[in-house]
């Protein structure tokens, strides 16, 4: 059934959202509220008068015209809280919550938090006195000539100054009546190019979208004064192939720290870039599509805009990634009225818009309203022009003819929108081939004695010299007579950032050989020889020759030659410490022998398992969400490892070399099909050399499972299913092979691989999946240590998923953490769930936060009972009532009775802002600061009758800065408690921590081998301090 939309707003960028939504078959109304000219009585769109200002109001709206689903344009009905409103009575709304678009709405707020992640931006100070500001200005070592101040409904005031005098006269008229507020934030002018980076985000996953460019400046050669927009272009052609880092290093990282501070963010985030010479900061946020960056971007989206809306609501975004036109420019340019950005005129009669349309062009109306049947201008951006086309040239040559075509009195609008990515396209071209002259000295110092270690032992055939441009191979003289190339690239992806988190580069260079010759060897290819490509922020040379050195190896155990490498230094594009790396291989094979591939599966084949060395390719995407909710980092030893590998260790394993010992066994003719199972899991790695008419079963309990794989399919609370979608589970690669000769085929690849008989080719199955993995959950749980060591016997029967745990959260209206509990609990792999708040005071903001999420509450005033002990029995009865499993208490003001905690043993989590304090009562860091600790920080432990140091579940350390007021390390250790509750929570609610008869935090065995375990227990000793403080008051 399809839906009505509300999309509440009145500029290009509402006209653009609501023109999308109205494409898709799930949409059969869009009302635009207030809308415009162009958004009233236009197919499926019309304009509606509700009063957007008044959210009560809105609600009502939705209910009478049974709206399924509100997009929020106006960021300043964000910023108050709509999206909040409108989802607490149950209205589904597009838009990040009040909290989280204070990123866009307090510059001062953004700015800190930036700060607080290590997210690089311009250097800054508020300020609440114009003197203090000036002075700051003037004695600053940098160009400090940005003010920027909000007044009003919202408004923001930006000034960019010529000069530090001038920044100062702007501080003054700002403040002088305090029309913009009482803050002002004095930043340093930073030089670059302004780039908008923009996604869709539902709080874990990040879509990025392409890079765009919006023109500020009136006048065309960016003269004139700063507007909102005049005009903007998509994408960017000197950075378009870097959307994904940036995407995944600085998009990722801001979703990632507002979860952890309990403001997950769902909706459109848009970041203001500047490349510096110094690489990539942030200047700003927008909590929706800028305009008139929406205007460029929509128009590139191949998927219906209502269905990603959807996925990014429902939390499945990663399951519906956008996709966008590759071969494909937008260009906007925006007319606005005579006098703006300043006073403008309006009434002026608009036309030619139907000759625009003629032309093929979009045209977007903002500043627009009906007057008697004609189109006339109300605002100061009137209109949005936007063509797309197959480049950038000819897509700004469209959009100024219809600009040209369109008339209004004092129409003003730009002609050069889109010039700078055409002479930025060059300066960059320019810039890297700079770099590289630069860097070639070091890079061939880097590689000689490689090169001289490599060259006696490659192959026959290979020529290269050190300082040539190109590298020549002899295929004579390698001995083929009559051959077929076969070439392969690839990169690491995911993988590269686990490496640089982990300071571990001696493995990626093996992996990215072992990647690119695999899959060339289903071809029944031999590699030749290798080369790469490197990229890098700053090159330091001991990474660089470690990878390098581990790239010589793998071609030296491959019998390929390491014929060439290319590298590049972008300042621009990668942060220090940062690089990308993509390798590419060029093999042979008789043309006679070529067969593998050609030949297809029949029943009774056989397939033939290879085991793999580890995980590889797509999954690790899967693995960074996972481990965002473990207790375990990189460093943390290994599942079942006893501590002598980490987790890092792990998990950047390389994948295995096969062609040495397998590529005998593939030409020796006995082989129909070979697959290396690296970029997608078992399931969609197999279906690759499978027939559709025929179908396939494996039988996991013929293979080896290692234990990291179990591992993951607790931590991540994943099926059976996901698990074999997403991971190879333990096979590396698999063969097909006669039945009649599976056993003889196995013997030979023995010789020198590990490898099974994991299943057979079957009639097809014409319900459920095409390839069935019997007993992988039998599997998984005999890989576990747990199994191993005990040698117990596994039900066969497939087991559900652990339902999650019913938490109840206890406040007063003094607590932090109800958010990140909150958010944590709708994480995919938690195992707990929030049914209830309970709070012992009225009114207080804990209780509309629930009621927004939709979670149960109930006061129950202590001042209304006359005992501790009837107010706690109270309490207990609620707790029964919603069958209640765990207590979480955020800043609950109550001292609970002892038969309440004897009956609640082992079931309330409280956090103290301490590790513990060496004191029983008082303000912790009041007593940190001046006995001159280090560390402090804070614990989330069990609440029990008398307080034992031994029933801490989780800490987190906070350093103590030499500058530190009470008030900043407070504020520091509150953040931290919002990460280390959810943790403590999980390891509770999953069953690896308890507490034990005796009072003491327990690990269980299943969860964490014997080792790990006295490590934890070790570290719990070593943190905690003497005494922690009265743990039933809180």
């Amino acid at each position: 059934m399809a839906d009505r939309v509300l999309v509440i707003g009145s500029g290009g960028r509402e006209h653009a959202l609501a023109w999308k939504l109205a494409q898709s078959p799930h949409v059969k109304q869009v009302f635009v509220a207030p809308g415009n000219a162009g958004t009233a009585n236009s197919g499926k769109i019309s304009n509606s008068a509700v009063l957007v200002s008044n959210h009560t109001i809105v609600t009502q709206f939705c209910k009478d015209h049974n709206i399924g689903l509100v997009v929020v344009g106006q960021e300043t009905l964000l910023a108050a809280g709509i999206v909040d409103d409108l989802q607490a009575a149950g209205v589904r709304c597009f838009g990040p919550s009040a909290k989280a678009a204070q990123l866009a709405s307090n510059t001062s707020l953004s700015k800190a938090f930036l700060d607080r992640h290590g997210i690089p931006t311009a250097r800054w100070k508020a300020f609440t006195n114009p003197q203090e500001a000036c002075r700051f200005i003037i004695s600053t070592d940098f160009p400090a000539r940005v003010v920027r101040a909000r007044g009003p409904a919202a408004r923001k005031e930006v000034t960019i100054a010529a000069s530090k005098e001038e920044a100062c006269k702007a501080v003054q008229e700002i403040m002088q009546d305090r029309m913009f507020g009482e803050i002002v934030v004095i930043e340093e002018l930073l030089q670059g190019e302004e780039l908008s980076c923009l996604c869709f985000t539902d709080g874990v996953t990040v879509a990025s979208m392409p890079l765009a460019q919006a023109h500020k400046r009136l006048l065309d050669g960016d003269q004139g004064p700063n507007t909102e927009g005049m005009g903007a272009y998509c994408p960017v052609p000197q950075v378009q192939h870097s959307s994904l880092k940036i995407n995944d290093a600085i998009l990722q990282h801001v979703i990632d720290s507002l979860r952890q501070e309990g403001a997950a963010y769902v909706g459109v985030l848009q970041m203001g870039l500047m490349l510096t010479k110094d690489g990539v900061k942030i200047l700003n946020f927008k909590c929706q599509f800028g305009d008139p960056q929406c205007q460029v971007i929509l128009p590139l989206l191949k998927n219906d805009f209502y269905e990603v809306i959807q996925a990014a609501i429902d939390g499945k975004l990663c399951s519906f990634m956008p996709a966008w036109s590759e071969n494909s420019t937008a260009v906007c340019v925006v007319m606005a009225s005579l006098g703006y950005p300043g006073d403008y005129d309006k009434g002026m009669e608009v036309t030619g818009l139907l000759q625009a349309k003629e032309l093929g062009l979009q045209v977007f109306h903002a500043g627009t309203t009906l007057k008697d049947g004609r189109v006339v201008t109300s605002g100061g951006r009137v209109l949005s022009i936007t063509a797309v086309k197959e480049d950038l040239i000819t897509a700004l040559g469209e959009a100024n003819r219809g600009a040209a075509a369109i008339r209004f009195k004092g129409a003003t609008y730009r002609r050069d929108i889109g010039h700078r990515g055409i002479r930025l396209l060059k300066q960059s071209l320019g810039l890297i081939y700079k770099e590289r002259c630069v860097e070639a000295v070091t890079s061939d110092v880097l590689f000689y004695q490689l090169k001289r270690s490599i060259v006696s032992r490659t192959r026959s055939g290979s020529h290269s010299e050190v300082r040539g441009f190109a590298g020549f191979f002899d295929l004579k003289a390698s001995g083929y007579d009559d051959p077929i190339l076969v070439s392969q690239t690839k990169g690491l992806g995911p993988k590269l950032q686990i490496a640089q988190a982990c300071k571990r580069h001696d493995t990626i260079g093996q992996d990215l050989v072992a990647l690119c010759v695999n899959d060339i060897l289903a071809q029944g290819a031999e590699p030749l020889f290798f080369l790469i490509y490197f990229s890098c922020g700053k090159l330091d040379v001991k990474v660089t020759e470690a990878i390098k050195e581990g790239i010589a190896d793998a071609c030296r155990n491959a019998g390929c030659a390491f014929l060439g490498r290319e590298i590049a230094e972008v300042t621009s594009m990668y942060s220090s410490g940062e690089y990308d790396l993509a390798g590419f291989v060029v093999g042979a094979v008789e043309r006679g022998q070529m067969l593998l591939g050609l030949q297809q599966a029949d029943e009774e084949d056989v397939f033939i398992g290879l085991a793999s060395s580890g995980i590889h390719g797509r999954a690790f995407t899967i693995i960074r969400k996972i481990l965002l909710m473990s207790s375990l980092h990189y460093s943390s030893p290994a599942p079942g490892s006893c501590g002598d590998k980490t987790l890092g260790d792990v998990l950047l394993t390389p994948a295995k070399l096969y062609s040495p010992s397998l590529l005998p066994v593939l030409r020796s003719g006995h082989v129909k099909s070979f697959v290396f199972i690296a970029e997608e899991g078992l399931l969609e790695g197999i279906s690759r050399i499978l027939p559709d008419h025929v179908s396939a079963v494996l039988d996991a309990l013929t293979w080896k499972m290692p234990e990291i794989f179990c591992w993951l399919y607790k931590e991540g609370n994943l099926s059976e299913k996901e698990m074999a979608q997403t991971f190879n589970c333990g096979i590396g690669a698999v063969l097909v092979v006669q039945k009649e000769l599976a056993q003889h085929v196995l013997r030979d690849v023995q010789r020198h691989e590990e490898a099974w008989l994991i299943g057979k080719v079957v009639p097809p199955c014409h319900t459920g999946s095409h390839i069935k993995v019997e007993n992988l959950l039998e599997a998984l749980q005999l890989s576990s240590p747990q199994h191993l060591l005990n040698n117990t016997v596994v039900e066969s029967q497939q087991q559900p998923r652990k339902n999650k745990v019913k938490v109840a959260v206890l406040v007063s209206g003094t607590g932090t953490n109800l958010a990140a509990l909150i958010n944590y609990t709708k994480e995919p792999g938690s195992c707990a769930q929030v049914v209830l708040v309970i709070s012992s005071k009225s009114g207080v903001e804990e209780l509309r936060n629930a009621a927004r999420a939709g979670i149960p509450t109930r006061v129950i005033d202590h001042k209304l009972y006359g005992s501790r002990s009837e107010f706690d029995s109270t309490i207990d009865r609620v707790l029964e009532e919603f069958a209640v499993e765990l207590i979480c208490l955020s800043g609950f003001m109550r001292i609970l009775s002892s038969p309440f905690l004897r009956k609640w043993k082992g079931k309330i989590l409280n956090a103290s802002p301490s590790l513990f304090p060496p004191v029983k009562a008082g303000n912790a860091h009041q007593h940190s600061l001046p006995t001159g600790f280090k560390v402090t920080g804070c614990a989330v432990h069990f609440v029990l009758e008398e307080s034992c140091p031994k029933a801490v579940i989780y800490q987190e350390p906070v350093s103590v800065k030499a500058d530190d007021t009470e008030e900043m390390l407070s504020e520091r250790v509150k953040e931290a408690e919002c990460r280390a509750f959810p943790i403590a929570l999980q390891l509770v609610a999953s069953g690896a921590v308890q507490l034990g008869a005796d009072g003491k935090t327990c690990w269980k065995q299943e969860r964490q081998s014997p080792c790990l375990q006295e490590e934890k227990n070790d570290c719990i000793s070593s943190l905690v301090m003497p005494e922690p403080q009265e743990n039933d008051v809180v």
